[in-house]
């Protein structure tokens, strides 16, 4: 993405002011206080809406900084495991009517 001058921000800024409107919501916040016993961090948001809009303007260098906090983002998210296994194919029997539906008729 930091490729010279064809640099790009990795998302609108409109999805950094929309993150960062919903972080700071107080529905947001009795749920993540709620959830993880402590008040959500909205200070990246605001620093990555920043950084974007600063590019938008300006073309600084110091923006591109939102590609490394848009790593680290997609770092946090990849170390949660899946709860359930994913299935590659149905199951042989899917276009079977299910049991309760047999003893209905």
């Amino acid at each position: 993405m930091a490729d010279g001058g064809a640099w790009r921000p990795p998302r609108p800024c409109e999805t950094y002011s929309a993150e960062w409107k919903l972080c700071r919501s107080a529905r947001h916040f009795l749920h993540h206080y709620y959830v993880h016993g402590e008040r959500p961090a909205c200070e990246q948001w605001r620093r990555d809406l920043a950084n974007c809009r600063e590019w938008e303007e300006r073309r600084s260098a110091e923006a591109q900084s939102l590609c490394e906090s848009e790593r680290a983002r997609v770092q946090a998210a990849r170390k949660h495991t899946l709860v359930w296994a994913l299935r590659q194919s149905p199951p042989a029997d899917w276009h079977l009517p299910l049991p309760q539906e047999e003893k209905d008729q």
